[in-house]
């Protein structure tokens, strides 16, 4: 299980104001302080990027890719900021992302297929609607599918995103079970080893202390991967969710367990 970072993300003041600046200190100090902390690669989420955005999105693009080889996950619904984006990364890319969305099939997509880049796909509706039951999520995962092929994706550059649900939805708890059907479903459903992703975080929202995010993370990791997750986004200053997302590579891995240096 690949573990991304999602820290990177302009709702931080300090990134905000260093954006808006062009100042590279405080961001690489944070892309430094995540892959100390195990980050396996990158997201880089811009906001909405009102002013400037291509220029701005290619300076966080090159200022990432200035200290760290990582893959990096281009995160923005801004096709020109995102194409910026992909011109100026030379490290492993992957856009994030698209839906059955009209604009994104029409406008994202297809700058997976010029630039020859990965493209995560989320299990959203056309309206951007998050369906609540297995049968409806595998419903729009072979829609999702079907739209990348025609488009001239290969089906191993699409990552699927089941979409977490935070636990404080009504309907929270049934989503994120049928998120575990469906990801041991999907490589049968689809015929092919198509990856995937979930962003851990949309777990807990709100003002739920810390400790309790963790454990929450540490708790569901395990049954994701055991799903057969192959890519866990979340905040990599949990350590506990780190190291949980590490034990269980190891554990579903060939290689005879042993702890390493780091206690992973």
């Amino acid at each position: 299980m690949i573990i991304v970072a999602d820290n990177l993300h302009v709702v931080n003041p300090r990134l905000a104001a260093a954006l808006a600046d062009f100042d590279p200190a405080p961001i690489k100090d944070l892309v430094l302080r995540c892959q100390a902390a195990g980050a396996q690669a990158i997201d880089i989420n811009s906001g909405p990027l009102p002013k400037q955005p291509e220029t701005h999105f290619a300076f966080l693009v090159e200022t990432v890719q200035s200290i760290s080889a990582l893959p990096l996950v281009l995160d923005t619904t801004n096709p020109q900021a995102l194409e910026a984006g992909l011109r100026t990364c030379q490290n492993p890319v992957i856009i994030n992302g698209f839906s059955l969305e009209t604009a994104k099939l029409e406008r994202i997509l297809p700058l997976a297929v010029v630039h020859n880049a990965d493209i995560i796909g989320y299990l959203l509706g056309p309206n951007s609607q998050v369906p609540t039951d297995a049968d409806e999520m595998m419903a729009i995962a072979v829609e999702l599918f079907e739209a990348s092929s025609n488009a001239g994706l290969p089906s191993e550059r699409l990552i699927i995103d089941p979409v977490i649900a935070p636990l404080s939805w009504d309907n929270g708890i049934r989503h994120n079970q049928a998120v575990l059907t469906v990801l041991g479903r999907l490589p049968d459903l689809l015929g092919a080893p198509v990856r995937s992703i979930a962003g851990i975080s949309n777990l807990a929202s709100g003002p739920i202390p810390t400790r309790r995010k963790v454990a929450l993370e540490q708790a569901f990791l395990p049954m994701l991967a055991a799903a057969g997750l192959d890519m866990a986004l979340f905040n990599v200053f949990h350590q506990g969710a780190v190291e949980a997302a590490r034990i269980c590579d190891a554990l579903l891995g060939e290689k005879i367990f042993a702890w390493t240096e780091d206690g992973a």
